[in-house]
C-alpha cells in the first residue's frame, strides 16, 4: 500500500490481520484459543457443545466473537467454541467437512455451489448484509454501473464471492459479466493497489479490506451487496453440518436465536463491539473509527430464518443460475428448499 495512506488504513492486508491475530494468541493450530480474552467462557451445568467457524479477521464476523466474549450464546445454553477456518469459502467447506466444526459463517456466493454439489449442510439463518464493493478509480472514468461496459476489473480470484457477487449486479444492469468485461486477478491484499496504478479500472473486494482501498485511494463506490440489486437481502448466512444437526437440532435453533439476539445489539451498540474486536484482535491499520464505519455499515437487523431464508436462498440460486455459477439444471426453489432448514418449526 502507499504512504500516503489515511490514519487508520495505512498497511491493511489479510497476512497483516492475520499476523496480529495470532500474535495476541488467538490462533493455534487452526483453533481458536483466546481464553484471556474470553473468547471461550467457563459454564456452569451442561450446555451443548458447538464449534462454530467463523474468519476472525473479517470484521462482519466481529459479532461472533463478541457474542461469545459477552456471553450471548451462555444465555441461551450454548458452550461455543469458535473454530478459525481461514479467511476463504474452501476452507470453511472444509472444516465443516472434516469434522472440525459443527456450524459455520459464510457468505451466500460461497455456500450455494458445494451444497449444489450434494456437501450435506444445512442453511438457517442469516447474519446480516453487505460486506462487498464494487469501487472505480476516479482515473478511470466511470462514475456508474453503465460505465463498466469495455473496463477491466481487479478480484483476487475468479469465482470468488465479489466477482460472483458483482457479475449478477452487471447482469442485471444490461452489462454482460464475461463478454463486456475482463476480469483480472491480482493477489487479494494487492487489489486497489492494481487499480490505483492503472492495471486495472474497478476494484471488487471485501471489507475490511474494500473500505480501506475505498478510503485510502478516494475510489468512488459503484455498487454494494446491500442496496440495488442487493436490497432488503443478506450476505452471510450460518450452515450446520447434517449430521450434527439430525443429533443437535434443538442446539441448532438456540444458536439461531442466539445469531438474532446478537446482531440486534449490534444494530444498536456498534462502537462498543468495534471496540471490542480493536482490543480482542488488534487488526493492523485499522482504527476505531474505522471499525466503527465498517461494522456500522452492515445491515445486521437483517437475519432471515424459516420461509424468509428459504426465499432469500432461492432469489440467490436464481441469480446464481444467471451467471453460470449453478447448472441449468437446478430448480431454484427445489434446491432452495433442500439446502435450507426451517430451524423454528
Amino acid at each position: 500500500m502507499t504512504t500516503d495512506s489515511p490514519a487508520g488504513t495505512r498497511g491493511l492486508s489479510r497476512r497483516s490481520l492475520i499476523k496480529s491475530a495470532a500474535g495476541v494468541g488467538l490462533v493455534a493450530g487452526g483453533t481458536a484459543i483466546a481464553g484471556s480474552l474470553g473468547m471461550r467462557r467457563a459454564i456452569a451445568g451442561n450446555p451443548s457443545k458447538i464449534r462454530l467457524a467463523w474468519t476472525e479477521v473479517a470484521a462482519c464476523h466481529a459479532p461472533l466473537g463478541f457474542g461469545v466474549a459477552k456471553g450471548f450464546y451462555e444465555k441461551h445454553d450454548l458452550d461455543v467454541e469458535l473454530f478459525y477456518q481461514g479467511a476463504s469459502g474452501q476452507t470453511l467447506i472444509q472444516a465443516l467437512a472434516t469434522g472440525k466444526a459443527d456450524v459455520g459463517a459464510g457468505l451466500i456466493g460461497d455456500w450455494l455451489k458445494p451444497l449444489e454439489q450434494g456437501f450435506d449442510v444445512k442453511l438457517f439463518v442469516g447474519s446480516h448484509g453487505g460486506c462487498q464493493r464494487l469501487l472505480a478509480s476516479k482515473a478511470s472514468g466511470v462514475t456508474d454501473l453503465a460505465g463498466v461496459k469495455g473496463k477491466t476489473i481487479a478480484t483476487y480470484g475468479i469465482g470468488a464471492p465479489p466477482q460472483v457477487a458483482f457479475q449478477v449486479t452487471l447482469a442485471k444492469a444490461g452489462i454482460d459479466p464475461e463478454a463486456d468485461v475482463t476480469w483480472k486477478v491480482v493477489p487479494f491484499e494487492l487489489v486497489g493497489e492494481a487499480v490505483n496504478r492503472g492495471d486495472a479500472d474497478i476494484a471488487a473486494h471485501l471489507d475490511p479490506w474494500a473500505y480501506s482501498i475505498e478510503k485510502q485511494f478516494d475510489f468512488i463506490k459503484l455498487a454494494d451487496t446491500q442496496t440495488g440489486v442487493y436490497q432488503d437481502h443478506t450476505c452471510c448466512v450460518l450452515g450446520a453440518n447434517g449430521p450434527y444437526l439430525d443429533e443437535n437440532r434443538d442446539a441448532v435453533r438456540r444458536l439461531a436465536e442466539a445469531n438474532i439476539e446478537i446482531h440486534d445489539y449490534v444494530t444498536g451498540h456498534v462502537e462498543e463491539v468495534a471496540a471490542w474486536y480493536l482490543e480482542a484482535l488488534k487488526p493492523a491499520g485499522l482504527s476505531l473509527p474505522d471499525l466503527t464505519a465498517v461494522i456500522g455499515g452492515l445491515v445486521t437487523h437483517n437475519h432471515p430464518i424459516g420461509r424468509p431464508l428459504i426465499d432469500q436462498i432461492q432469489r440467490s440460486a436464481e441469480d446464481l443460475k444467471l451467471v453460470k455459477v449453478l447448472e441449468e439444471t437446478t430448480d431454484p426453489k427445489e434446491f432452495a428448499e433442500r439446502v435450507t432448514v426451517d430451524i423454528l418449526s
